[in-house]
């Protein structure tokens, strides 16, 4: 968190060194800091102490009183409780178990009811996900989970009806689950992943952050990513990686070496030194093939000598 200090002060009608002391004709010979250094050695001692013990009064949590409790804290490698039961969009109970062990899932946490950013969160991952070539029900699966105790299965079904349709292919219905649950169910599951939020009851509405995890196919946190727009590429390479790398081509892998995940950022950022060895390994291999050419070529030269000569 940046710290803004601000102290207010009088103007003065005219300019003022910050320090002034009276000076001896034998100072203003010499110069005040060798005539006198120690002072300025405790003057250049005393203002770092000042602001270093003054820092901690000042330091507070300037976002609103609804938010500050509000966060979503990176828990890398965490498991989930895969007993943990919902309901799903049919209204039948359901446990995590029965989602997990066969596919990476995406998991995104929303209510059904909210009219603010939860609807972006859904359709940023919407058209994120429809240029990826990975299907959902077939190279990974995603969850919609309402924080929300209240939400039904019928506003589930109603979410997960639009969501569908704009996501707009074949099977994704069958891949794609919205689910509700208690608030202890709820309560688990949250924890676990550091998704933490608030209710306010004045407005009837819920502070919570913005973002997707995605979930190995045994239930272990592997990414995150914030906010309500997500790279194509980045949920990409993070499916890859989820799952082990078992849905890659060849050419995944060679991003997956030139990009690396930030945890700081939520990002794949490039990764300098792995594109630098792969333009050595590059390099190495265009001389091996053009030394391969040009000898092949200078054999060829002198065995056509040696053939025109004896003839």
């Amino acid at each position: 968190m940046r710290l803004a200090l601000s102290f207010p002060y009088k103007k003065k009608r005219h300019s003022e060194p910050l320090l002034s002391l009276p000076l001896s004709k034998g100072e203003k010979k010499r110069g005040m800091f060798a005539a006198r250094p120690w002072k300025y050695i405790l003057l250049t001692s005393f203002f770092p102490l000042i602001f270093s013990s003054a820092a901690p009064l000042f330091a507070h949590d300037d976002r609103p009183v609804a938010l500050r409790s509000v966060d979503l804290e990176q828990k890398l490698g965490a498991q989930i409780p895969l007993d943990v039961e919902f309901r799903d969009e049919a209204g039948k109970t359901v446990s995590l178990r029965e989602y997990f062990g066969r596919r990476p899932m995406v998991l995104s946490l929303v209510y059904y009811s909210c009219q603010d950013l939860c609807p972006l969160v859904l359709d940023g991952l919407v058209r994120s996900l429809r240029p990826l070539t990975f299907n959902i029900g077939d190279q990974f699966d995603v969850i919609t989970l309402s924080f929300d105790s209240r939400d039904t299965p019928a506003l589930a079904a109603a979410k997960k009806s639009d969501v569908v349709k704009r996501y707009s292919r074949s099977g994704a219905g069958d891949g794609w689950h919205f689910l509700t649950g208690d608030e202890e169910s709820i309560r688990r599951l949250t924890e676990a992943v550091g998704f933490r939020y608030n209710y306010e009851s004045e407005r009837d509405r819920f502070g919570h952050a913005t973002g997707i995890l995605l979930l190995t196919p045994n239930g272990k946190v592997a990414r995150y990513f914030y906010g309500i727009e997500f790279s194509p590429r980045d949920l990409r390479l993070g499916l890859i990686e989820a799952s082990a790398n078992q849905i890659a081509s060849p050419i995944d892998q060679l991003l997956l070496f030139c990009y690396h995940y930030d945890p700081s950022t939520g990002k794949y950022s490039l990764l300098v030194t792995n594109i630098v060895r792969l333009g050595g390994v590059v390099t190495v291999i265009a001389l091996a093939a053009f030394i391969t050419v040009m000898l092949g070529r200078e054999r060829g030269r002198k065995l056509q000598s040696r053939g025109s000569a004896e003839a």
